[in-house]
């Protein structure tokens, strides 16, 4: 059995939706040692979340962030939680509404995505900044 898990931050990114599946898989080269196994991926951020979907697209990216800010709007006469700005508590809720972590299965040493997933970094806040991810590896 396998067992790894790291902590790193990833690279500051403006507002949207950024594939990331490559530079966390920089990470963990461990991953090569595992034949079947899970990567776990975690967002240490409640302002920020994670999914998978189409990483082929970019258009995909761009229509993401127009259905969320369509959905959530900025609109501070909304909200209580707005500290930090128009985008404060929005970013919150986007966030919630995608998730704080993505499990995805390993086989012979590789992410068993489909041919056109990657992992998404869900970015909602204006200027972010680099985001705290922790990965764990379990396998064999």
């Amino acid at each position: 059995m396998t067992l790894v898990q790291k902590e790193f931050s990833l690279k500051p990114r403006s507002r949207g939706f950024h594939l990331v599946t490559r530079e966390i898989l920089q990470h963990v080269p461990e991953i090569t040692k595992i034949n079947a196994g899970i990567m776990q991926v975690f967002i240490q951020h409640t302002s920020a979340g994670l999914t998978i979907n189409e990483n082929a697209d970019p258009t995909v990216r761009t229509d993401f962030e127009t259905f969320f800010n369509r959905t959530v709007p900025e609109d501070i006469s909304l909200y209580e939680h707005t500290l930090e700005g128009t985008d404060d508590m929005t970013s919150h809720i986007k966030s919630s509404l995608l998730g704080s972590s993505v499990s995805i299965p390993i086989t012979n040493g590789k992410l068993n995505l489909g041919t056109w997933q990657g992992i998404y970094l869900c970015e909602h806040r204006n200027n972010g900044g680099s985001r705290k991810i922790v990965v764990t590896l379990i396998g064999t």
